[in-house]
């Protein structure tokens, strides 16, 4: 009977140690931290949906609150082990540049996730009024705009503060020297703004088939505006942007193609992170896709061409391993 008990507490406790596809092998930490974004968002749904999966396929993981800046800073200084961020910002983070105070080495890329679309829409009548085809010509021409963005610390008020800075050598002070406004706004009191004419622009980040954007076409004629190529090109240069199309058919006030700053919400990581567990990662995250699906819908555009970005810096593991399954 000893013997059995033996060989019964025996089994109990393997079982328990090979929780998380075998635990923590040698050199991988005892558990993974996630950072997430705040309660009720997409991130936050992300977070818990992969700490379940990689507790299930790889290492225990807990999943807790974050932002989309104290997560890069969080991993860097290892107060965290992966977080939610977009590119962008890391491209910022590793050269040490706002909102950053210096530079974050130990915060990498494991994955592009999916796309950010930069959208500035204005109200039709406005854009008519003052010949305005492009953001350029707002710049170039002085325009007394009264323009709003969200909220600062936002991924989306980074982009287009740096829009304005890298891409057309403007800021927030010039729009107000030229007799514009600038506000800072959530999706659904910037639109309402918009809609009630106490706006005539209003510029943020988003998934690509957005409902904020709809909805916002719903009450008022509006134009998503063009970025012009010379200042995509240079924000990309300066943090590793890239650039998407809106095509005709997504919104009813797009009727030829629109070429806007993208980017992605990113997955980054420790970039001690041993090899071999980063691998690990990466592949119960593709081979599950379809669980992360249920819990964002977006997570379906994630893919192995997408997910290492061209100028931001990736975990080496986790660039060989997106690689080899493209």
């Amino acid at each position: 009977m000893k013997k059995a008990l033996g060989i019964l507490l025996a089994g109990i406790m393997l079982v328990v140690g090979m929780a998380g596809a075998g635990g923590a092998q040698e050199g991988w930490p005892d558990q993974l931290r996630v950072m997430a974004g705040p309660p009720g968002g997409n991130w936050f749904a992300l977070g818990g949906a992969l700490a379940d999966l990689w507790t299930k396929g790889t290492l225990q993981t807990t999943s807790s609150t974050g932002g989309g800046v104290s997560n890069v800073i969080n991993t860097d200084n290892g107060k965290g082990d992966l977080g939610f961020s977009v590119t962008s910002l890391v491209g910022a983070a590793l050269k040490g540049e706002e909102p950053f105070k210096k530079a974050t080495p130990n915060a990498v890329v494991l994955a592009n996730l999916y796309r950010q679309y930069t959208y500035f829409i204005m109200r039709k009548d406005y854009a008519e009024k003052n010949g305005v085809k492009s953001v350029g010509d707002v710049v170039a021409k002085k325009l007394p705009l009264r323009f709003a963005t969200l909220k600062p610390g936002t991924a989306s008020e980074f982009v287009v503060k740096a829009l304005f800075a890298k891409g057309y050598g403007v800021s927030y002070d010039d729009l107000k020297a030229w007799g514009g406004s600038v506000e800072f706004s959530s999706y659904e009191d910037g639109g309402n703004l918009l809609a009630d004419n106490h706006l005539d622009c209003f510029a943020f980040s988003v998934g690509g088939t957005a409902s904020t954007v709809m909805q916002i076409e719903q009450q008022v004629d509006v134009v998503i505006l063009p970025i012009d190529e010379a200042a995509r090109n240079a924000l990309a240069d300066a943090y590793g942007t890239v650039t998407f199309t809106v095509e005709p058919g997504v919104y009813k006030c797009v009727t030829e193609p629109v070429p806007v700053v993208g980017d992605y919400t990113c997955i980054v990581g420790r970039k001690d992170l041993p090899d071999d567990l980063v691998t690990a990662l990466c592949r119960t995250m593709w081979e599950d896709k379809g669980n992360l699906e249920k819990a964002v819908g977006d997570m379906k555009e994630l893919t192995p061409g997408e997910a290492v970005p061209e100028k931001v810096a990736s975990h080496p593991a986790a660039a060989a391993y997106w690689a080899g399954v493209r």
